[in-house]
């Protein structure tokens, strides 16, 4: 039995929504194009997997969909990424296929009551692309229920398409470069 980690803290989750970013040129740069870049990604956050197959690699694809299709209706009212504003599944399309992940993990639950208050333990059997598929998803999940899914904004700055986590109630940008390119944008709109 593997203990399956919590995502509430949004690392894995994000690590995954950030495999679509901007390309440094106005596009959008797809760091699952290729199986082989999928399989690098695996490397990364889950050592020791053996390459996927054509199949598994597209099923993570579609996790990865459902999941920045989730990211796109926890921002709302925040506009989503532009990425999501041109496609994405439908919620209930997206839930249902995050959840066949985790189900299929068949996990075990484990509540512990103790003096530094109650937790909960996941566990299971599951191997291979299962693991992975359920791992994701279930990160994805915590995440989106947990204390930090409030703050949960897609990045607005021109040409990006990330989500991030906000540190204070007036952050807009995912980092300071898209902060500075966002401002440099404003400045020669007005310029106009």
């Amino acid at each position: 039995m593997r203990v399956l980690p919590d995502g509430a803290d949004g690392d894995l989750a994000l690590a995954l929504a950030g495999t679509i970013a901007h390309d440094g040129q106005g596009g959008v740069a797809d760091h699952f194009a290729e199986d082989t870049d999928i399989d690098a990604w695996l490397a990364a956050h889950f050592p020791g997997l053996p390459p996927r197959t054509r199949e598994e690699a597209e099923r993570l694809r579609s996790i990865r969909f459902a999941a920045r299709s989730a990211f796109a209706a926890a921002v709302a009212p925040h506009p989503a990424s532009r990425v999501e504003r041109q496609r994405r599944m439908s919620d209930e399309e997206a839930g249902e296929r995050l959840a066949a992940a985790v189900n299929a993990l068949d996990p075990e639950w484990t509540v512990m009551v103790g003096d530094d208050g109650v937790r909960r333990s996941l566990t299971s059997a599951a191997a291979g692309q299962v693991l992975v598929e359920g791992t994701l998803a279930l990160a994805v999940l915590d995440f989106l229920t947990g204390p930090l899914a409030p703050r949960l904004r897609s990045c607005q700055a021109p040409r990006c398409v990330r989500y991030f986590v906000q540190d204070h109630g007036r952050q807009q940008w995912c980092k300071a470069s898209c902060g500075n390119r966002a401002r440099v944008a404003r400045h020669a709109e007005r310029q106009r």
